[in-house]
């Protein structure tokens, strides 16, 4: 089993990344306990932490891949979006970014961008959760409002970061969104909670392809007053 990592606080944010190949090496319950027990000091408004996670590996994660996948390799279009992925209409500079980003994110996964059936492998390859062995599932009580929704990003950027710490990697995808009444039948979440999205959690697989996308300048984004 492999040992706790020494890992600065910039050295994790740095080293975080969307990782999209795991390796079928077991993340043991303690170090995940461990993780989920540390992230708890994550910041919340009010202190609700709205928060409701369920970690999901084994049969039941094994089962919920071979649904999920069986829908996504059908044309299955998901269930209906309770929340937008994104706005509508994106526009400059954040059109530009996401465009950037994709295009690198597909030639990383060998999908052409003019390949007809691009939504299908995608969406095939997110069902099997990049071959992680562990995909913890966020969901938020429904009456719930977007306060709760950035603390419950807040939470797992904090789950993330620790997880660098295990030596461990994550990628977080709202793509199970789509199959989110196929996710809670496994998970026996009720309707009165709201999936959010999926992370899955893993060791990455060696001699994978490593992405990194971009990022813009700091100095596109924040802006100093009286500083």
């Amino acid at each position: 089993m492999r040992g706790r990592e020494n890992v600065d606080v910039y050295e994790a944010v740095d080293s975080r990344r969307a990782v999209r190949a795991f390796s079928d090496e077991p993340v043991p319950k303690e170090v995940l306990e461990r993780v989920l027990t540390a992230a708890t000091r994550a910041p919340s408004s009010g202190n609700l932490q709205p928060w409701h996670l369920y970690v999901v590996a084994g049969e039941p994660l094994a089962e919920l891949k071979k649904h999920a996948t069986a829908r996504a390799l059908a044309g299955d279009p998901g269930d209906e979006r309770e929340y937008p992925m994104f706005p509508a209409e994106l526009t400059s500079p954040y059109l530009d970014r996401f465009s950037a980003a994709a295009a690198q994110r597909y030639k990383a996964l060998g999908i052409e961008r003019d390949d007809p059936d691009r939504p299908m492998k995608i969406a095939a390859l997110n069902s099997e959760a990049f071959g992680a062995p562990v995909v913890l599932f966020c969901y938020l009580d429904r009456t719930m409002g977007p306060g709760q929704w950035g603390d419950a990003g807040m939470y797992l950027q904090t789950v993330m970061l620790l997880l660098r710490a295990e030596g461990l990697h994550s990628c977080p995808q709202v793509m199970w969104t789509m199959y989110r009444k196929t996710v809670s039948r496994i998970v026996g979440a009720d309707d009165t909670l709201a999936l959010f999205c999926g992370v899955s959690v893993g060791f990455e697989k060696e001699d994978a392809p490593r992405l990194r996308t971009e990022r813009a300048d700091m100095t596109e984004t924040v802006s100093f007053i009286g500083a």
